[in-house]
């Protein structure tokens, strides 16, 4: 019988108690803060130790993407703001006023996800705007990553102190 309670648990469709949501949450942030405008952060940092070849691939990879950023969001950039608002709103709506705990789970993940998404954008002009060579270029990512791992330290703050406040409202009192 104890066998069957571990397996239900392991694979228990709650958010907040689960310990896959929390497994999800930080692969998710790892991630996001590794990958630096669509560049690996390994790669960018031996770009500036090694610089020649390296730092040439770091410049070419960033500027493919800020521009595929920048080309996305030029075509489909209303609609996609639009469809953001329109399903944070209704994430936020279903979580919180109607206290269904999956959506609380998704706003709480999709809202950071948001905000780096716009500063991606942000970082996407720069570089395209004459930061896309060299040390500029590299500073430039480096603030993007600290810039991102202060969102996702932030968003983990949040997520894990309302799910302790979830967890300990159920518990406490029934729900």
């Amino acid at each position: 019988m104890d066998l069957y309670l571990t397996v239900i648990e392991l694979i228990d469709t709650r958010s907040f108690t689960s310990m896959w949501f929390w497994i999800v949450l930080a692969v998710f942030w790892s991630t996001i803060s590794h990958f630096v405008m669509g560049v690996p952060f390994d790669l960018v940092q031996r770009a500036q130790r090694l610089g020649g070849q390296t730092l040439e691939d770091v410049s070419t990879l960033a500027r493919i993407n800020a521009t595929r950023l920048l080309y996305i969001s030029g075509a489909a950039g209303l609609f996609l703001t639009g469809g953001a608002a329109a399903f944070l709103t209704m994430l936020a709506q279903l979580g919180f006023l109607y206290g269904i705990e999956f959506c609380q789970a998704l706003f709480l993940l999709a809202l950071p996800f948001t905000v780096v998404g716009f500063i991606s954008q942000r970082t996407a002009r720069r570089i395209m705007g004459g930061e896309s060579e060299g040390e500029r270029l590299v500073r430039r990512l480096k603030r993007h990553r600290l810039t991102v791992q202060m969102v996702g330290v932030v968003s983990i703050f949040i997520t894990a102190f309302w799910g302790i406040f979830h967890a300990m409202s159920v518990t406490v009192l029934g729900g």
